[in-house]
């Protein structure tokens, strides 16, 4: 049993948390939200006050947060974690975040002898409660190894992508190509409607064919193919259009830094970003995006 500390438990870090204490791992756990901490509570949580509570003891800490300025926040400034943890412990960022924050944190991880990875994730809400979700490592051979065992828990597929900041660099990249998929999909089965084609008939070919893809076999954005896809739950999100949104807008400030032309990531951002601020759309799954095209 290793002795956890977990901040961050929203609709992925609260079933992490549960499958973390399923495997017989004491987990400490806070949130700002109340809602969160007491759903991870009924998990087998054990609430602390604050984020430095939750690293009392702890062999490994685990964050799971929104944004670059929260991981600032909770390792660097606010929280100030690095300055609090013991040397002895492993610090793991599963948030998805800018390339260059990563960088920084583990940095100044290593100036104190503290090992660290970032280690982002792919598979969503439904990943996160089956543990099937991917990791994406960036970090040392060290501490990825010590940190395989835990990662092994929450997901299924565990890949070390390389340096520190290489696991957040293969989860933009990711997301930018599910980003324009999912926008191409929505448009091929809005303009098989309007060609009269039956939209199952559109997805026993195309899934065999060569715009197979996993934004069509597994994430349709249609009702009845695939009868797990969000789109036969009203979209109710397991990957919100919002996050879909952070995601390629932090592929965009990459593109930017480093010189990149991404002109179709370019396009999908914009539409998401449209779709998001009209009517609040931003909550409903990413998928919904079809909705936008069907409309236009």
């Amino acid at each position: 049993m290793s002795k956890i500390g977990f901040i961050g438990l929203g609709n992925m870090g609260g079933p992490m948390v549960k499958n973390l204490v399923e495997a017989g791992h004491s987990v400490a756990i806070y949130d700002i939200d109340d809602e969160a901490t007491t759903r991870a509570v009924s998990y087998g949580g054990i609430a602390k006050s604050d984020a430095v509570g939750t690293i009392q003891n702890a062999e490994t800490v685990i964050t799971m947060l929104p944004a670059g300025e929260h991981v600032r926040s909770v390792y660097l400034e606010n929280d100030n974690l690095i300055e609090h943890v013991n040397k002895h412990c492993l610090l793991i960022d599963c948030s998805t975040i800018d390339v260059s924050t990563a960088r920084e944190v583990i940095a100044l991880a290593k100036e104190r002898d503290i090992e660290m990875i970032d280690a982002p994730v792919s598979g969503g809400v439904g990943g996160a409660e089956a543990a099937t979700l991917t990791f994406m490592c960036g970090g040392t051979d060290s501490a990825f190894n010590k940190a395989q065992p835990l990662l092994q828990v929450m997901g299924k597929n565990i890949f070390h992508a390389g340096s520190a900041g290489s696991g957040q660099a293969a989860k933009v990249c990711n997301n930018l190509m599910l980003g324009i998929e999912m926008v191409a999909v929505s448009e091929g089965f809005v303009l098989a409607d309007k060609l009269g084609l039956d939209k199952q008939k559109l997805w026993d070919i195309a899934s065999t064919a060569t715009s197979q893809c996993w934004a069509m076999t597994n994430y349709c954005p249609v009702p009845g193919p695939v009868p797990s896809s969000p789109a036969n739950r009203d979209y109710k999100a397991g990957f919100t259009i919002a996050m879909m949104l952070k995601d390629l807008k932090l592929s965009q400030e990459a593109a930017k830094t480093n010189g990149a032309f991404t002109p179709l990531a370019s396009l999908a951002t914009d539409l998401y970003e449209s779709f998001a601020t009209n009517d609040k759309n931003e909550d409903l799954d990413f998928s919904s995006i079809i909705k936008l095209i069907e409309n236009q």
